[in-house]
């Protein structure tokens, strides 16, 4: 019987940095588009929200998001990251763009309707203190929306990040513990497209 994995299984990945950080990110420009769709239709975005985009890579919700009409802030730890994020940009896009953790986001309590994470949760450093996070920086009503692929329970490598169905279950709890309502654990697409999608309100 395997053992359950944690929310954050992937926690001691070791950043992007340096040429393989560019590469990284250059990839990651290519792929992701489906994921930062989704996510931009289960917020049911408009101009009045203001999302925070944590783990924002290159970019590609944050634009999504900014295309609809948010404002956006995109959060990465990664200089590399947002380098290219701030080059692939047009200059008039309502996207800014700040290093920072989940843990520890540069935005002010209150300021924003949507916070999510796309792929990124699994690497997190500390999941309760960046869900604890992410209910500071939402206003009441606001949305925390986390989407990773399905991973079998089995899966090791490239295919081991992303989410069983019990880590997804487990981060749903924990948003229910931290004080969110209507939470929601959903699966979405199939195959190698399928991904649970995580959402819950703060009160």
């Amino acid at each position: 019987m395997n053992a359950a994995r944690a929310i954050n299984h992937h926690a001691d990945h070791p950043g992007f940095s340096g040429v393989t950080g560019v590469l990284c990110g250059l990839v990651f420009l290519l792929v992701g588009r489906a994921k930062a769709q989704l996510a931009a239709d289960t917020a049911r975005l408009s101009s009045a929200d203001h999302v925070v985009d944590v783990g924002c890579g290159p970019g590609t919700a944050a634009r999504v998001a900014a295309r609809r009409g948010a404002q956006v802030t995109g959060v990465d730890p990664s200089s590399t990251m947002l380098r290219i994020a701030r080059m692939v940009t047009p200059k008039r896009a309502p996207i800014t763009w700040r290093e920072g953790t989940a843990e520890a986001l540069p935005v002010p309590g209150g300021a924003a309707t949507v916070v999510w994470a796309l792929a990124t949760v699994h690497h997190w450093q500390d999941v309760d203190k960046a869900v604890a996070e992410a209910h500071r920086v939402l206003a009441p009503g606001g949305r925390l929306i986390a989407i990773e692929r399905q991973s079998p329970v089995d899966a090791t490598g490239l295919a081991s990040h992303g989410w069983t169905r019990q880590q997804a279950e487990a981060f749903g709890d924990l948003c229910r513990d931290a004080g969110f309502d209507d939470v929601s654990v959903a699966e979405h697409g199939s195959g190698k497209h399928a991904a649970w999608v995580v959402s819950a309100t703060r009160r």
